[in-house]
């Protein structure tokens, strides 16, 4: 065993358990380094589960199995894996390349199945993903499993899908071609089939106590004081009767999705070897969904509580130990200044951008950019040792996350103006392009969010079905200008499903019972053989989308400034254009200027350029700009300004 210096109460700790673990199933060598990883982040982790589990007589029994635990990850980590973790530690910031960019897709939607998707890896190498997020593909209940999120089986893929040996097969290629895996960790909850709530049902105490399971109305009424419905439409409040118990247990989401009781440190443990046996099958993101819920309290809204961050480092910490190659995503849909919280190289690495996301579709409601230069010029930056993950659409609904208090400044009425743009992006409102869906109705505060494919909503289905050639010209600008900005504001771009080939809304969910109910299902679309031969179709909307993204993602890939840089918001203060720089820490600068209304705008260039720089060149439209002349930007265009030596 190392030399213990320093005797603090966690090396104390260590050195007693130490002694009692049984590590013998480890090399010599690889004892030693399993050993020194501890030394290193084991002090962090003591301090950080103490104080959530202090309360907790057995704590010390559930450090040492969570030691044993964190062992048989190590020992069951490959040498590949743990050759990969190695050089990721020599970069640790390896994700913030100029060339990462992401795609996410369910697999049976851009593929037969496993093996079907490992043959078309070559497709997205060729488009110039560098990161494949596949949607949840593990075992889940049949009909409706809120799109995999209610996991059965953690360490089984889904049959219709294949096996966890492809699986593994699958990620060797991707790493080969490479192409980093992503991964959901769905921590927050299982399925009720999961075969923990199995062993609840069937009366088993132990179990019963990795759920919040209750006997009557009291404490779930007391709770739902403070809670916010996720789904309404699917119940009123946060709890679920189970008649086969005569009790009711906690379901933030769907009645078959049970909340894990975290108060109980065996559930922590038990989902460190869940996290380890995902890390071990080759994965390098692992997407913490739902992770804002996941610490409950009585009083509290039970979101972003101080111990779900807690647990979130904790469940990092044991990353580091055992497979440090490996980061978290974190999915937090909450207000902007909570996001930010989960955001730390000890916490979440990357992180979805939902504010951004929300201001690019507010600002091709509003054709007005000043909420969007206003609430991004503070909140943008981060942790430079993290990084954004840009997106435009996803699995899910568009939820409106902007800051209230950044609204009322410009005189904009937070709740007023989400009801317009969910009018808007349903097609309700008089003038508007979109084609959406609203979702998860609230008839207590009227509050909604919005379904929809990217082109769908951007005019591209209303364009063609009124066989209007101005009105699709426009639609596919929008599409453009979006790609465009997510490509170049910082972070990694991610691409959804179909976006890349301008898919429609897929409403064929609504004839199968399992789906009809969840409008997100209208943009989840199954990628046929078709739809691919459309990107061959010159002037198709498939083609003009894919190649003007596959150019964006050849020249993002060309220059540093797009990776390791920093984004600057410039306050351009005019009410239709919306600009930016990025620049390295050398003092390499690009400039983008992105107009969001469908009309011609002008601006001086002495607003965005130095008056003592030369003439810039638009990579995209191939023209130069200088400070001293008026620029003006067409409809929905976007200027990459380069510098003249690259």
């Amino acid at each position: 065993m190392a030399t213990l210096s320093a005797k603090s109460e966690s090396l104390r700790c260590l050195e007693k358990l130490l002694a009692e673990c049984d590590f013998s199933f480890l090399s010599q060598r690889e004892q030693k380094h399993f050993e020194k990883r501890l030394l290193t982040h084991f002090p962090r982790l003591f301090d950080l589960l103490v104080p959530v589990y202090q309360h907790r007589y057995d704590l010390y029994y559930h450090l040492r199995s969570l030691l044993m635990e964190l062992a048989h990850g190590f020992a069951q980590r490959s040498s590949k894996l743990k050759h990969r973790d190695k050089s990721r530690l020599a970069e640790p910031d390896w994700y913030r390349d100029e060339t990462m960019v992401g795609m996410a897709c369910y697999v049976d939607l851009v593929a037969d199945d496993l093996a079907d998707l490992t043959d078309k890896i070559d497709y997205f190498k060729q488009l110039g993903i560098r990161y494949l997020h596949l949607m949840p593909l593990y075992k889940s209940p049949e009909g409706d499993s809120d799109g995999g999120y209610a996991v059965s089986d953690y360490r089984t893929v889904d049959p219709k899908l294949g096996t966890t040996k492809q699986l593994k097969q699958l990620a060797n290629k991707m790493a080969d071609a490479g192409i980093s895996l992503a991964l959901d960790f769905v921590f927050n909850h299982t399925s009720d089939e999961c075969d923990w709530a199995q062993q609840a049902k069937a009366g088993d105490q132990e179990h019963q106590d990795f759920y919040f399971l209750f006997d009557d109305r009291r404490l779930p009424d007391q709770y739902d004081q403070h809670l916010r419905e996720i789904f309404p439409s699917v119940r009123r409040g946060c709890f679920s009767y189970l008649d086969d118990m005569d009790k009711w247990v906690w379901t933030t989401f769907n009645n078959f999705q049970w909340d894990l009781n975290y108060q109980n440190p065996a559930v922590f443990r038990a989902m460190v070897g869940e996290m380890l046996y995902l890390a071990n099958l080759g994965c390098d993101i692992l997407r913490l969904d739902a992770l804002a819920f996941v610490w409950k309290e009585l009083g509290h809204c039970c979101e972003n509580h101080p111990k779900a961050h807690m647990l979130i480092q904790a469940f990092n910490c044991c990353l580091q130990i055992v497979a440090p190659g490996v980061v978290f995503k974190s999915e937090a849909i909450v207000h902007p200044d909570e996001v930010a919280k989960y955001i730390h190289p000890e916490e979440c690495q990357l992180s979805y951008n939902p504010l951004l996301m929300a201001l690019i579709w507010n600002s091709l409601a509003t054709r007005k950019t000043r909420l969007l230069e206003h609430s991004l010029a503070t909140r943008f930056e981060i942790n430079t040792d993290c990084c954004w993950v840009n997106y435009v659409r996803c699995h899910d609904d568009i939820g409106w996350t902007f800051d209230d208090g950044n609204a009322a400044e410009l005189g904009i009425n937070g709740y007023d103006h989400r009801l317009f743009l969910n009018q808007f992006f349903t097609g309700h409102f008089e003038g508007s392009y979109a084609k959406g869906m609203g979702f998860q109705f609230n008839p207590e505060n009227g509050d909604c969010r919005v379904c929809g494919s990217l082109a769908s909503l951007c005019g591209l289905e209303q364009a063609l079905e009124m066989q209007e050639p101005l009105l699709e010209a426009m639609a596919l600008a929008r599409i453009n200008l979006i790609h465009g900005i997510i490509m170049t504001i910082g972070g990694i771009p991610l691409i959804y499903q179909g976006d890349e080939l301008a898919i429609l809304n897929d409403y064929s969910f609504l004839h199968d019972p399992h789906k009809t109910h969840d409008a997100r299902w209208v943009n989840r679309p199954k990628i046929t053989p078709q739809a691919l031969e459309q990107v061959r179709l010159k002037n198709s909307a498939a083609y003009v989308v894919n190649q003007h993204l596959r150019q964006l993602i050849q020249w993002r890939g060309q220059y540093p400034v797009m990776g390791r840089g920093t984004t600057q918001i410039i306050r351009l203060e005019h009410p239709h254009l919306f600009a930016y720089v990025r620049q390295t820490e050398h003092g390499h600068k690009h400039y983008f200027v992105a107009n969001f209304s469908d009309a011609k705008h002008q601006i001086s260039g002495s607003k965005i350029l130095p008056v003592d720089q030369l003439p810039r060149l638009d990579l995209i439209s191939g023209q130069s700009f200088s400070a001293s002349g008026e620029w003006q930007l067409m409809p929905y265009q976007l200027l990459w300004l380069k510098e003249s030596n690259g």
